[in-house]
This record gives C-alpha cells, structure tokens and sequence, in this order.
C-alpha cells in the first residue's frame, strides 16, 4: 500500500522533470530556429555555409548569439592573459553571491517566521502591521538599494539587507497562513488539556505551517539571489555576480557571448538554491502524505 501510494507522486515528479526538459528543448529549438531564419550568415571553419532567408534584427550574433558560442566562451580565458577559463571565474563569483543571498535568506526567513509569530498570537498587531508589510513590496528594489546602501554603507551587510527584504515577505504571509492551517479539533483537544501557547505553537502550529513555510522558501531562495546581484552594483562590490554583468555589459560588443554566459550561470545559481530548498523540504516532509509533496 505504501509503495503504490507512492507511485503517483513519483509520476508527478518525472512528468516535472520531463516538462522543465522539453521547456528548455523548446527554448534552444526555438532560439536557434530564429537564427536559422534571419539570423546572420552561418560559417563553419571560416566558410560560408548558410545564409538566412529573412532579415531579423534581434537575430544577429551581436545580439543573439549562437547557443554553442555562448558554451565556447565558458571554456575559454574569461580575459585576454588570464588561465582561469570564463566557467571557472563566474562560478567563484556566484559562490559569493551564493554567500550573501544565503545570509539575507536565512535573516529574511528569521523575520518572516517571527512576524507570522507575533501576528497570530496578536491580533492587534496583525491589523496595524501587516497593511504596513504589503506596502513595503510596493517600493521597486533597483530604488530602494542605494538607500539602503547609503545608509549602511558599501559593503556586504548592505546587500544581505537587500536579499532579507526581498526574502522576508513570502515568508511572513505563508507563515500568516500556514499557522492558521492546523485542525481546528486538534486545537480545542489541546486546550482541553490545559496546553499554553507555547506547547500549541510547537505541538500543532508549526508542524501544519511546514508545507507552506516550504513554499514560501522555495519563492524567497530565488529572490534573495536577484536582491543579492541588485545589492551588487550600487554596493561597490567587486566579487560577485552584479559586478560581473556590469564589467561584461560594458564589453557587450566585443564579447556578447560572455554577458550571455554570465546570465546563464546566474539563472543556474538560482536554480541550485531553488532545489537545495527543494531537497529540504522533501527530507522535512518525507514522513507525510505524498500529496504534501508535490
């Protein structure tokens, strides 16, 4: 019974695998077949050996490179007399982005648990906070990071700051919610009992919000990465990945390849995040009902 309770979602699972496969089939096909049709000329060792029948101005090598030349400039030096290989500079940049999405993160996660704390344990606060919570997510990000970078100064806490802000809303309304979404029986068997809040909260309430704390992080280690790279460029800071775009932005016509590459590794990184979150939540739920985890 156990195992074929848990073949659908293992079904479940596949068919995601598949889609998120044939999704990027369909962007490579897709992005290659535009070139093929007005894109510029194709040559191959030097010779001309197809020439698009249409006129496509976004298809250009200079603005849409050949897939294959964006994985050649990974290989190559990321700049003229370097050794390191363009794959190998980017990746240390992203692990130092990686390190300070990670801290605006787990500080955003943090906040969020605790303002979904005090919310349900005080309603008071809820009504006057949280119209206040939303507003915050009005402000765009690309204003709002050199304020804070003014006021705390150009250096990594000011773009941890960044990823806690992007991180900590998700967290905070999913918690809101996920709190609230425990058996109402199982609350008033509790009460029967004579069990405080404390006890209710780690008994009943955290253990039913998990499922949806899980969504909220998935959302939030995405996020973090885009405040981390945002906190970047104003913040001065030369190690991570926003200075790598703006360094290879300001090349683009020499090497268009490379800024292409940089977005990749980029969109990579937050897919890493996204399923080491992922892997998470499936070892934190792994005792529940298979539905909890698709």
């Amino acid at each position: 019974m156990t195992t074929a309770g848990h073949a659908p979602s293992r079904r479940t699972q596949w068919r995601r695998i598949f889609a998120v496969v044939a999704f990027l089939g369909m962007v490579l096909v897709l992005w290659e077949g535009v070139k093929f049709l007005g894109g510029d000329p194709w040559f191959v060792n030097g010779e001309k050996v197809w020439t698009p029948p249409l006129s496509i101005g976004i298809a250009t090598d200079q603005n849409l490179p050949h897939i294959w030349s964006i994985a050649g400039a990974l290989a190559e030096p990321w700049r003229r007399n370097q050794e390191d290989s363009l794959f190998i500079y980017l990746a240390g940049k992203a692990l130092y982005t990686w390190r300070e999405a990670a801290l605006g993160f787990a500080l955003g996660a943090l906040i969020g648990i605790s303002l979904a704390t005090v919310f349900v344990h005080f309603q008071l606060f809820e009504r006057a906070l949280v119209p206040y919570v939303v507003a915050s997510q009005t402000i765009p990000i690309v204003a709002l990071a050199p304020m804070i970078i003014f006021f705390v100064g150009n250096d990594v806490a000011a773009v941890v700051v960044v990823a806690t802000y992007l991180t900590f809303f998700p967290v905070t309304i999913a918690m809101l919610r996920g709190l609230r979404a425990h058996d109402p029986r199982a609350l008033e068997l509790m009460r029967s009992y004579a069990a405080g809040r404390r006890t209710i909260f780690w008994k009943l309430r955290m253990p039913a919000s998990a499922p949806y704390l899980f969504t909220a992080l998935k959302i939030a280690a995405t996020a973090s990465i885009v405040g981390a790279i945002v906190g970047e460029g104003p913040g001065g800071i030369q190690e991570g990945l926003g200075r790598a775009i703006l360094d290879f932005n300001q090349t683009y016509t020499t090497g268009p390849e490379k800024l292409w590459a940089t977005i990749l590794v980029t969109a990579l990184l937050g897919i890493v995040f996204y399923l080491l979150v992922r892997l998470a939540e499936l070892w934190w739920l792994r005792d529940r009902a298979p539905n909890v985890l698709t």
